[in-house]
Parts: C-alpha cells; sequence; structure tokens
C-alpha cells in the first residue's frame, strides 16, 4: 500500500462514523470525543469541496477523489499520535470508495481501492436516514437518500466490517455508540491484562 494512504501503527480503538449526507455523522464524532476525552478526526472532503465551490462554483470531480483521500489520511495520522485510547473518525477511505463507486460509474483509483480494503478500523457506526435532510452547498442527492445507505450497508457487509446501525435520535444514537465502544475498551483492557499475566508467569518460571 502507498505510504500516504497507510495508517500509523498506534495502539487505539479506532471508530468510523460510515453512512449518507446529512445523517448526523460529524455531531455525533464530536460527542463522541468529548464524552471519551479525546480527539476526532473531521471530514477532510468537507473543507476541501467547500473551498473549490467557493473559487470555481464546481462541485467534486474524479480529479478530486485522490487529493481527498490524501488528505484524509494525513489528517487521521496525525490526530491518531493525539487520541487517547479512542479514535473518532467522521469518515474512512471506505466510504470515499463507496462515493466514487455511486458518483462515477463504479469507478474507484486503485490506490484508493487498496488502501480503503487493507486499513482496519475496530467498528462503523452507520448512521440512518431517520435525521432530517439539511441542505449546503455541496450536499446533492435528498431523493437519494434509501439508496445511498443501501450501498454504505452493502459494502460493509461486503467486506465484513464490524458496524452497527444507529437510528433515532441524538441521545438514543449516543447512548448506542457509547454501549459499544465500551465494550471494544473492555475487551482490550482483559487482552492486555492477560498478556501481562502470561510475560510474568513466563518471566517467573525462568
Amino acid at each position: 500500500m502507498e505510504k500516504n494512504l497507510k495508517q500509523t501503527d498506534v495502539n487505539l480503538v479506532r471508530v468510523v462514523l460510515f453512512g449518507p449526507e446529512s445523517t448526523g455523522k460529524t455531531t455525533l464524532s464530536i460527542q463522541l470525543a468529548k464524552h471519551y476525552n479525546t480527539v476526532w478526526v473531521a471530514e477532510f472532503a468537507r473543507d476541501y469541496l467547500q473551498e473549490k465551490w467557493n473559487q470555481e462554483r464546481k462541485t467534486c470531480e474524479p480529479s478530486d477523489i485522490m487529493p481527498i483521500a490524501y488528505g484524509q489520511m494525513t489528517l487521521e495520522n496525525k490526530l491518531a499520535l493525539k487520541a487517547d485510547k479512542v479514535l473518532i473518525c467522521d469518515t474512512d477511505l471506505l466510504e470515499t470508495k463507496v462515493y466514487s463507486e455511486e458518483y462515477y460509474g463504479g469507478y474507484v483509483h486503485p490506490k484508493l481501492e487498496k488502501a480503503a480494503l487493507e486499513n482496519i478500523y475496530d467498528l462503523y457506526l452507520l448512521t440512518y436516514i431517520d435525521t432530517p435532510w439539511e441542505a449546503d452547498d455541496l450536499r446533492d442527492r435528498p431523493d437519494q437518500r434509501q439508496g445511498m445507505f443501501t450501498a454504505f450497508e452493502n459494502s460493509l457487509k461486503k467486506y465484513k466490517r464490524p458496524y452497527i446501525t444507529l437510528k433515532g435520535d441524538k441521545k438514543a444514537r449516543l447512548q448506542e455508540a457509547i454501549k459499544e465502544i465500551n465494550h471494544l475498551l473492555n475487551a482490550k483492557d482483559s487482552l492486555y491484562s492477560y498478556s501481562k499475566m502470561l510475560l510474568k508467569n513466563k518471566t517467573e518460571e525462568q
């Protein structure tokens, strides 16, 4: 895999907010980062494409996909070094891959394809479309929300990614997300304690 698209090797639980536009991913990212006193990785494409719109009155084009992918991973790797136990990601390269497929006739750049499938996350939080559509300069498919949601879910199933679907209001989604992340953290702590015990026993035997 190309180095600039590869995750930095840091011992963290990595959680991705995943799903269509205007389904509460950023709001939940901020809430979770605050709850776990950690950092969250924003969606690089938002600022990148907003600047493009402001300057050129153009939306995303195929030539933008790889700069977005590089920018997203640079941001994630930078913030991974600052995270405490959990890294909350507002998106990942698999989401970029889905958008590329849906918007550009199934085409995905080979480097993006490879990185999207090789980078690993512990949990995907798939956000359902039961939230109000909020229009802005970049969002463009209010009438295709179900189709986009299905595309995202099919991608998680196809590549056997661990995920849960979040529905309901902000409070319900946050509570469900925290419950699942806590399971991961507890399992990780238990594994760490078990590994320490094995190492201790082995040292004593010597």
